[in-house]
């Protein structure tokens, strides 16, 4: 890997199980190991929509601090999808998906990313913003995506780089990649001048 990419020369650690933020990752060109546990995702209910996705990348990186060797580079990092004041989580079954996708269906929505880095001396986090406005979707379009995608491990019951994104999505205002999982370009610059 060039020396440009990764000039503090850290082995990066992705705590992600994600295959879309994985494959984000890779690339950007970067090589990394994958570091998983399970992180209670729960946050105070007084916190802003917009503070949430960052406010959880920084909880999932606490735990995994004391794990962390010198020269590693920890990457983690939260979607949330949000309509309104409301925060659309992960769709537990296609009755929860077909609610969220009605919501968001002919709607403007923001897909906000929070990202932590951390090493054994600090921790950087940020948040990127991403407008998405779907069209109107059809009962049976919807019902299609959620028979043969099963959207469930995603915020908001959706992956825009799917059949829901390629026939729904009118436009974005932002970053595509921050919809997926990763605001890839603040990522890159993070990495470098960490």
């Amino acid at each position: 890997m060039s020396s440009f990419l990764n000039p503090n020369n850290h082995q990066l650690i992705l705590a992600s199980q994600s295959p879309r933020r994985k494959a984000l990752l890779e690339s950007l060109g970067y090589s990394f190991k994958q570091r998983l546990k399970a992180v209670d995702e729960s946050f105070p209910k007084d916190l802003k929509v917009t503070q949430i996705a960052e406010y959880l990348s920084k909880k999932k990186a606490n735990a995994y601090l004391e794990d962390l060797k010198e020269k590693e580079l920890l990457i983690t990092s939260d979607t949330v999808v949000v309509l309104g004041k409301e925060i659309l989580e992960k769709a537990n079954d296609a009755k929860e998906a077909k609610i969220m996708l009605l919501m968001l269906s002919g709607k403007k929505h923001q897909v906000i990313t929070g990202v932590c880095l951390s090493n054994i001396k600090k921790q950087q986090s940020f948040s990127v913003s991403t407008q998405v406005y779907f069209k109107t979707l059809s009962s049976t379009e919807i019902d299609h995506y959620i028979e043969n995608y099963k959207p469930f491990d995603k915020a908001g019951a959706y992956g825009i780089q799917e059949w829901i994104g390629f026939i729904g999505v009118e436009k974005i205002e932002g970053s595509f990649y921050n919809v997926m999982g990763l605001p890839l370009k603040e990522l890159y610059e993070a990495i470098i001048n960490f």
